[in-house]
């Protein structure tokens, strides 16, 4: 684990709510908190570098004062956001954001700059919409058997951890598209037991591995987007690989963690496994 958590500043109300999770998640977890503003070139064009500067120096402000004792370091960054922010996320714990910058059209609840950065980091990426609400003392993290659901369900222990939160492990299972006579005989009840008993004997060794941190396992018949949906209506964080199974290789997002950014509201958390360091 890297000893810092990046989170991107432009002076939006979302980035500006992103900064204070970020901060909270930094005191928590006893981690340094970096503060960035990537200043493209048109702004350097258009003279518009104070006001860059005045906005990293607000939110540097902000965060101080909201997470007393956490080391906060600031830096005005230079070319293409999304690139930028890449690059960060290589050394970092994790990149915070959040949902839409001031570039984004008001409609979308999800910026491309988000989109992009969670697609494409090298560790987890945080969305953040909005200031948190209350607080639910749960971590929701989707698990399908992947190797990202496998790190996602890894940095959602350690959360839950940091939050002295419960940690629920969603597996949500689709029913196939049978014949009537098979669903007539009880195979898709048999074809469901057999798959929920196979997710709950993946559990067993995280918890067995994690005794302070207690966790549940839900195994649910639904779309996962939907499964994971009703389970953040209590979460604090949800929590998603970047891709399962059902993915295609070539996609730098699946289907479910990009269903999941666009339609749950408290913090969601994209998690991609790290590659090896040299």
């Amino acid at each position: 684990m890297a000893g810092w958590i990046v989170a991107g500043v432009d002076g939006s109300a979302p980035a500006t709510a992103a900064v204070a999770w970020a901060a909270a998640d930094a005191r928590r977890r006893g981690l340094d908190l970096r503060l960035v503003h990537v200043c493209e070139q048109w702004a350097h064009d258009a003279g518009a570098t104070g006001y860059c500067a005045e906005a990293l120096a607000a939110a540097a402000g902000r965060a101080r004062e909201s997470a007393p004792g956490v080391q906060v370091s600031t830096e005005m960054l230079t070319g293409p956001v999304i690139d930028a922010l890449v690059k960060e996320s290589v050394a970092a714990d994790s990149v915070v954001l959040g949902s839409r910058g001031l570039g984004g059209f008001a409609g979308l609840v999800l910026g491309s700059a988000g989109l992009a950065v969670a697609g494409h980091a090298a560790g987890p990426v945080v969305i953040v919409r909005g200031p948190e609400a209350a607080r639910h003392g749960e971590v929701v993290v989707g698990h399908d058997g992947s190797e990202h659901a496998r790190a996602a369900v890894e940095y959602a222990i350690e959360q839950a951890r940091a939050r002295e939160a419960q940690l629920r492990v969603v597996y949500a299972w689709q029913t196939p598209l049978l014949s009537s006579y098979a669903a007539a005989y009880g195979m898709l009840d048999e074809d469901f037991r057999r798959e929920a008993r196979t997710a709950a004997q993946q559990v067993v060794p995280w918890r067995e591995r994690n005794p302070d941190v207690r966790i549940v396992d839900d195994q649910v018949c639904a779309h996962p987007v939907a499964a994971l949906m009703k389970a953040a209506t209590t979460a604090d964080l949800v929590v998603v690989g970047s891709r399962g199974l059902g993915g295609f290789t070539s996609a730098v997002l699946g289907s479910v963690s990009h269903g999941v950014l666009h339609h749950v509201t408290c913090p969601v958390a994209v998690v991609r496994p790290r590659r090896a360091r040299s």
